[in-house]
């Protein structure tokens, strides 16, 4: 087996479709099927099992995929110890986050690492319900909380504090709760409880155990804004909440804390684009600390 034929298995085993693997290598459809079934052939063995909806990988191409992982570390380990730090940096790096740090810490922050490193190209995507970074849907992830599986390199970024908030309109419509038993008398803001990916996600019952939302939204800016228009009563970030003079803290002794980490796979360890992008967060974090979490209340 030749390592031409093992990155173009890689790519459908990350993929999980000859369709997109295709498209993703530059290659036509028949060509790739064609070369899989070349391969298969070479090595005796099924790799693939073929559905209308994609393929999956046999018992003996997950094995194959996790080999083909190793080597191709080890190649992108040997190609680091050519990467040289400074503006010559290059290519692509792809940075997955929640929309809430993505959309709006980020994003107009993107322009100074962009200044940084002009033959850098950097995109921005959301991290969704399902995703992977062994499947190179992104190069970098910021995570809410440390993963506990996969080869993955994680590094803290920071810890951030969440509050409750309503518009200055709303409160004054429906007054103020004084206690949280309070607030089962007013309409709450919240995810969309069945695409909470992740327990560290569901906030609200750490302000409230009986917390049920009348409004439903599947993304933190989303929610910020209808609080802000005066939807009820959300569990916003405080960072995002900083700023907003049409809101007003609710039960402002209660607080919940989480923490953002940056994490890639550990077969990007060391390549100099890798490198300069996550450097480039943990600084604009540390020049913003204290955004992040909100000050105790005395």
């Amino acid at each position: 087996m030749n390592w031409e034929d093992g990155r173009l298995f890689l790519a459908v085993a990350r993929a999980g479709q000859m369709l997109a693997a295709a498209k993703a290598l530059g290659i036509n459809q028949a060509t790739l099927s064609r070369r899989m079934a070349a391969l298969e052939h070479s090595l005796g063995a099924n790799l693939l099992i073929r559905r209308a909806t994609g393929c999956e990988l046999t018992d003996e191409g997950e094995a194959l995929a996790e080999s083909l992982e190793r080597a191709e570390a080890e190649f992108l380990q040997a190609q680091s110890l050519f990467d040289h730090a400074g503006p010559e940096i290059s290519g692509t790096v792809r940075i997955g986050a929640p929309d809430g740090f993505g959309v709006s810490f980020l994003a107009p922050r993107l322009a100074h690492l962009a200044e940084r490193h002009p033959d850098l190209t950097i995109q921005l995507v959301p991290v969704p319900q399902a995703f992977s970074l062994s499947k190179r849907e992104a190069d970098i992830a910021v995570m809410v909380g440390r993963p506990e599986q996969g080869r993955l390199v994680a590094q803290k970024l920071t810890d951030y504090t969440l509050g409750l908030y309503a518009s200055r309109e709303y409160a004054h419509r429906h007054g103020q709760p004084e206690t949280t038993d309070d607030l089962r008398d007013h309409r709450l803001v919240g995810y969309v409880e069945d695409l909470i990916y992740s327990a560290s996600l569901n906030y609200a019952p750490s302000f409230w155990s009986g917390w049920r939302s009348q409004v439903e939204i599947s993304s933190a800016t989303g929610q910020l804004e209808a609080v802000r228009a005066g939807a009820g009563i959300g569990v916003l970030h405080d960072y995002l909440a900083t700023g907003h003079d049409d809101l007003v803290p609710v039960l402002p002794d209660l607080s919940a804390q989480r923490a953002y980490w940056i994490v890639h796979h550990e077969s990007l360890r060391g390549l100099a684009r890798i490198k300069a992008a996550t450097s480039f967060l943990a600084e604009i974090v540390k020049q913003d600390a204290g955004r992040f979490v909100r000050a105790a209340r005395p």
